[in-house]
């Protein structure tokens, strides 16, 4: 069984192989034909390199079946130039995948943000090795391919495999996730599952070598154990990978659908505003001013004008109604008042003023904010009410005497910190509905939020986001300010 069904496979190779790029290319083709120029999530911008391994990785897979078919024909070193290509293939399709996979990590801490460089000097330094190692060493061009082959696999193509399989899993529990759609979120899991087995069939085993592991796990060893070729399981691995993306891709027409409701609600909203305004100056205005008018009138009667308790206690009354006058117009002008942008800096500065923090403890502000790439009105809002939530837990649970408030920005992420020198959070605290709070706002703005503490030695909050990432989903939470 296991020798016919090894003899199959070697009769169908070419078959298997273009099957196996097949695959590839129309996960490729699948991602470029989705519209996502309007979406929001971080994903979305990122989608293009793994589309661009998809297309790669297929034509370095489909040279295995149209290389030996030249060779009946062609003269050697036209093949061997082919083979050349063919390594470079490989090498630029994992690559690729590597950039996926560390974009799919951002917003990065400012002292990571070198990582995004990592993939282009990996492929630089491996190409350049390459060179070097093929015209310095006598070696044939044969060995140079297949040593090419397999450190191209462990040097880049498995890390990228493993570090794209956390990405799509990070950003299903962080962005997706919010979207409560559970099949989109499994698919995507399952993307990132395949990538995650990809990483190890594609990555780490790879043709056998005269040196560990090569020489210990490789697909000759493994194909002799299954009678099956390893490109079969690759070749499954990449259409449970192809599926799972197009499912996913899913999540891009929900996001519009879903913006589009909330762009009615927001229409239906404003009108129900301007109705309620409308109706507050005309009748409840109207009559509220009218009554003081009357009382003002009853006041001047000279029978009430010589009782001095009644005189006082409809002077009181006019003027509790002036007041009620007062606010009603203050609350039609906040009705009909609709800005296009808050200020993140003045929103801060005025927090801190109204905050009962800045009479309990001493509070150092520093913002390093450019004023030509202003934030989103609901970006402010959120990062307003973290800075809101988590300094008013300083001034009722911190005790603390400093507290540093910082808010910068680098070329992509902005930076929010708040570090006190309190008591910390105690080892058995429990997270109430604040902190969850904040999590969720920070999840909605794409960022990260870390809390570090000790008892005894304070509490630093740090939210790191990108900066010019728009809220995504805020028409699914109940977190408006």
């Amino acid at each position: 069984m296991g020798t016919g069904l090894r003899e199959f496979f070697i009769i169908n190779r070419p078959l298997v192989f273009f099957v196996y790029g097949l695959v590839f290319f129309v996960l490729g083709l699948a991602i470029s034909l989705q519209s996502r120029r309007h979406s929001r999530l971080t994903l979305a911008r990122h989608l293009p390199w793994l589309a661009l391994f998809g297309f790669i990785h297929s034509l370095h897979e489909w040279g295995d079946v149209f290389i030996p078919i030249q060779a009946t024909y062609l003269p050697p070193p036209f093949i061997n130039l082919l083979k050349a290509v063919q390594l470079g293939l490989l090498s630029l399709s994992f690559a690729c995948l590597f950039q996926f996979g560390v974009n799919l990590l951002r917003p990065m801490p400012p002292r990571w943000t070198w990582l995004r460089w990592l993939p282009a000097g990996v492929l630089l330094l491996w190409s350049l090795a390459a060179m070097i190692w093929l015209t310095a060493e006598p070696v044939s061009l044969a060995e140079w391919y297949l040593l090419g082959n397999i450190w191209t696999r462990y040097l880049i193509g498995f890390p990228g495999a493993a570090l794209a399989a956390y990405g799509l899993r990070r950003q299903a529990t962080q962005l997706i996730a919010p979207f409560r759609e559970p099949q989109i979120l499994q698919m995507l899991y399952l993307a990132g599952l395949a990538l995650a087995g990809y990483a190890v069939v594609g990555g780490l085993i790879a043709p056998p070598g005269p040196y560990f592991p090569a020489n210990w796990l490789n697909t000759a060893l493994l194909e002799s154990w299954l009678s099956i070729p390893i490109p079969i399981f690759r070749s499954l691995l990449g259409l449970t990978l192809t599926v799972a993306i197009i499912r996913t891709l899913e999540i891009f027409d929900l996001e519009i659908d879903r913006r589009l409701s909330s762009m009615e609600e927001a229409q239906i909203l404003a009108t129900e505003r301007e109705h309620l305004g409308r109706d507050l100056h005309d009748h409840t205005l109207q009559s509220v001013y009218a009554a003081g008018l009357m009382l003002n009138a009853a006041r001047r009667t000279p029978c009430l004008m010589a009782d001095d308790a009644a005189a006082e206690n409809l002077a009181q009354a006019a003027q509790t109604l002036d007041r009620a006058v007062t606010d009603i117009r203050q609350h039609i002008a906040e009705l009909r008042a609709q800005p296009g942008r808050l200020n993140l800096a003045e929103g801060v500065t005025q927090l801190l003023q109204e905050s009962a923090l800045s009479s309990l403890v001493q509070v150092e502000l520093k913002l390093d904010l450019p004023e030509n790439r202003p934030l989103t009105t609901r970006q402010v809002r959120h990062l307003l009410a973290i800075t809101g939530e988590a300094l008013s837990n300083v001034a009722r649970h911190a005790q603390a005497r400093r507290v540093q408030l910082s808010i910068g920005a680098s070329e992509e992420t902005l930076s929010l910190s708040i570090a006190d020198d309190g008591h910390g959070i105690p080892p058995d605290f429990v997270a109430g509905y604040g902190l969850r709070n904040m999590r969720d706002r920070a999840r909605l703005l794409a960022g990260d939020l870390n809390i570090e503490s000790r008892p005894g030695h304070g509490t630093r909050l740090q939210l790191t986001m990108p900066y010019d990432q728009g809220v995504d989903g805020e028409e699914n939470n109940n977190f408006n300010s």
